[in-house]
């Protein structure tokens, strides 16, 4: 197993790309731990979990509050002794363009994408660094690497902030053996890209993906697995995108 032994918080866990990691993670031998505002998804992914013999909890939290956050990565740490992997998967996007867009939507957005992501890693830090090794994985998207017009700009301009923050931290940690990247999922069917199955909306995104499709969650949880595991110790700093070629083009 690819993740024997080691134990992963999520944060964002209860459904869509975050459950994919949470599930996968669990099925290559990670405890999990889920965070999430969604109480109800969140209890029903950890029951899948433990169903098919994984080991998972979980924390209902706001990733909004710096107290939640050392609660949540608490109970990891009470329950399982230790944190080797977070996945800072949480995040949101609204409608709108600038002139529209009220500033209680983008600080919204920003509070959620990216100071909730801060706390993230404010909390597990001190656990990563007394073990002397960790991985954090923070979930950017394609257009945390360019721009676009069918996004909205807080949702654009909190992903590119993910993007710097984690090379940042890469660099700060590198010799303490915990490593940082990013992951830019493209296009991708979850609840929260319920938008996607909208004819209108598809035929917008379908000629910006070379592949000619929208991707799975799994697909995006097999690269978080990777960047989790072992076998990508030499890799901090990254983007590893996801995204059928968008930004290729």
């Amino acid at each position: 197993m690819r993740l024997e032994r080691k134990v992963a918080f999520i944060s964002g866990g209860a459904r869509g790309i975050g459950a994919a990691i949470a599930k996968l993670f669990a099925s290559e031998g990670a405890s999990v731990v889920i965070g999430d505002i969604l109480e109800r998804d969140g209890i029903a992914t950890e029951a899948r979990i433990q169903e098919a013999g994984g080991e998972a909890r979980f924390v209902h939290m706001d990733v909004r509050s710096e107290s939640q956050w050392r609660h949540a990565i608490g109970t990891a740490i009470s329950r399982y002794g230790k944190l080797d992997v977070l996945v800072n998967n949480a995040g949101i996007s609204r409608s709108g363009s600038v002139e529209e867009m009220p500033v209680q939507t983008w600080d919204e957005v920003m509070s959620i994408n990216n100071r909730g992501m801060f706390f993230g890693v404010k909390a597990a830090m001190p656990h990563m660094r007394t073990a002397g090794r960790g991985s954090i994985i923070n979930v950017s998207s394609q257009f945390g690497v360019v721009g676009t017009d069918i996004a909205d700009p807080a949702y654009v301009a909190s992903k590119g902030a993910v993007t710097l923050f984690t090379k940042a931290l890469a660099v700060t940690y590198a010799k303490e053996n915990i490593r940082v990247n990013s992951l830019h999922p493209g296009p991708i069917k979850t609840p929260a890209n319920d938008n996607l199955s909208d004819p209108e909306r598809l035929s917008r995104v379908l000629p910006l993906v070379p592949m000619g499709r929208v991707g799975e969650a799994e697909e995006v949880a097999y690269a978080a697995l990777y960047l989790a595991s072992d076998e990508s110790s030499f890799v901090t700093g990254a983007e590893l995108l996801v995204d059928g070629g968008w930004t290729a083009i």
